[in-house]
């Protein structure tokens, strides 16, 4: 047990020495340290002590407590739990998680005589533990929790959609004031030996994404397009199915699931608005990735539910982008993010690297600086019509990217995204980030493809047909030989120590006649082992 001093910091700081001594003694006549606050409630009136210095002690005494965390180790239920180390403290003063925060500094925070409840817990993954006044919602889902109120009731009882009682659920488990089961996607630990990176972040994944073509349509003809075969298109009914089938899978798995709509461009479907409203109704996130199109379409979308992001793309600098994608489309693309900013929504700008571009991704991200949210580059595949382009140099890449580092360093919306800068953080000692989907090469680990006619591929970019959603689950799919043979990777990084946040790209592998199962991707400047 810590000493009483430990214990009780703050309450220690608001007391004469002559007062804590005299406490102390008291405490060494039989009493344990969780009696201190019964001891200062007693002994209220003695040495003209602040009247919240009982609550305050019992604030610390609950800190405490979380701070040795559950015995057996962080749970791992097989439904939503409370947090075993919550607790819910009435105090009769205000402001002492402030106070205790500040450590005492009475000039920074004062107490206030009033009724409070404050939260107490220890979040599992990290250990962390944190405190603040309890708000209405924690409240509810608490209930929830413990009363085992089904989602439908609940919901009814609020008068509000299911979805609001479900994310109000999903966000106290993020904070760790409820326990969720672990996600089931999670990789083979004995497929990462060799691996440093250990990290449950990088390992197992709470969402899961379906890339979801919904229509080869096109309003573009871009050089490095990668798949402009005609397929059947997708109906209301297969695309309710659908969205059911992804219901389950995700909560089988114990996933959130999200859905990007693309295409093609998605919002050339008939029915893009219905089909993207029952994604949100059934409570999956959702992202647009598309082409520019107008303020009233975006309102439009937007009265149905906030996308996570629309991204767009750009190939490069104006000349260079309009011969890729065609006549004023980086004009277009340049207003579509204003309009995107007035609205208020996250925009995304994706460049495809080519060997003709290479010098111009620095530059744009720097013209796109204030104009758009993020930027990323993916390496080209030649695939499709990409075949007729050239991937950036093999010797000019690591150059590049140490290049893109440094200048991502002042330029806030350079995101990271390719696996093999991940080689550099490692060389340098800087935190590796998650590649590619967050897990290194996600494809079919985190996220699948579908095509408009029900085919399911593990990764866009190359022919990687594993099922066909409209014959076989989607959960059949995913555990299926072939999905976990795509999930492998290429046996040449089994013992790279950074497999888990990269393992190369698959699609740039295969665009360049190399075995995806067997060989490492060709850009790959990782010293072999």
């Amino acid at each position: 047990m810590e000493s009483l001093e430990n214990i009780y910091p703050v309450s220690r700081s608001f007391l004469s020495s002559e007062d804590w001594n005299s406490c102390k003694a008291q405490m060494e006549a039989g009493r344990s340290p969780e009696d201190f606050p019964g001891l200062l409630a007693e002994t209220s009136a003695a040495g003209g002590r602040p009247d919240f210095l009982s609550d305050l002690a019992r604030l610390e005494w609950a800190l405490y407590q979380a701070g040795l965390g559950p015995s057996e180790g962080d749970p791992d239920p097989d439904r939503l739990i409370v947090n075993p180390v919550l607790q819910l403290l009435q105090l009769f003063f205000k402001n002492l998680v402030p106070l205790a925060q500040a450590a005492g500094n009475a000039e920074s925070v004062a107490p206030e005589s009033g009724e409070e409840r404050v939260l107490v817990w220890r979040k599992a993954e990290t250990g962390e533990v944190l405190s603040r006044a309890a708000r209405e919602e924690d409240l509810l889902v608490l209930k929830i929790v413990l009363e085992e109120v089904a989602l439908e009731t609940a919901a009814a009882a609020g008068g509000v959609p299911a979805a609001a009682i479900e994310n109000a659920l999903k966000r106290a488990a993020e904070e760790g004031l409820l326990i969720a089961p672990r996600s089931k996607i999670r990789r083979d630990p004995a497929a990462y030996l060799h691996s440093v990176v250990r990290d449950r972040e990088f390992l197992e994944s709470p969402t899961f994404t379906l890339q979801w073509h919904i229509t080869q349509a096109c309003d573009l003809h871009c050089k490095h397009c990668y798949d402009r075969s005609q397929r059947s298109p997708l109906t209301w009914e297969q695309g309710m199915k659908i969205l059911n089938d992804l219901d389950r899978f995700c909560r089988e798995k114990r996933v959130q699931g999200q859905v990007s709509f693309t295409g093609g461009n998605p919002l050339l479907h008939p029915q893009f608005n219905e089909l993207y409203r029952a994604a949100r109704e059934l409570g999956f996130g959702a992202a647009i990735l598309g082409n520019p199109t107008t303020r009233d379409r975006l309102r439009e979308i937007r009265a149905i539910g906030e996308p996570h992001f629309f991204q767009v793309s750009l190939e490069g600098l104006r000349e260079h982008n309009d011969w890729i994608r065609g006549p004023g489309h980086f004009d277009r693309v340049m207003e579509f993010l204003e309009i995107l900013k007035e609205l208020n929504l996250y925009s995304m700008v994706m460049l495809t690297l080519t060997r003709d571009n290479l010098g111009q991704v620095i530059p744009l991200a720097e013209l796109l600086r204030g104009k758009a949210d993020s930027f990323f580059f993916n390496r080209l595949s030649q695939v499709g019509e990409g075949a007729q382009l050239q991937g950036p140099g093999r010797e000019a890449y690591a150059p590049f990217l140490e290049a893109y580092l440094e200048a991502a360093s002042g330029n806030p919306i350079m995101g990271l995204k390719d696996n093999l800068t991940n080689i550099l953080h490692y060389r340098k000692g800087i935190p590796v980030f998650g590649g590619c989907t967050g897990y290194g090469c996600g494809a079919a680990f985190n996220f699948l493809t579908l095509l408009p006619d029900g085919e399911v591929h593990a990764c866009r970019k190359l022919p990687s047909r594993i099922g066909n959603i409209l014959e076989t689950g989607l959960l059949e799919i995913y555990d299926s030989e072939e999905a976990r043979r795509y999930r492998g990777g290429t046996a040449a990084c089994r013992a790279c120590p950074i497999r888990p946040v990269c393992g190369g790209c698959l699609a740039v592998a295969y665009g360049m006649g190399l075995s995806i199962f067997q060989d490492r991707d060709p850009y790959c400047f990782m010293v072999r082992i």
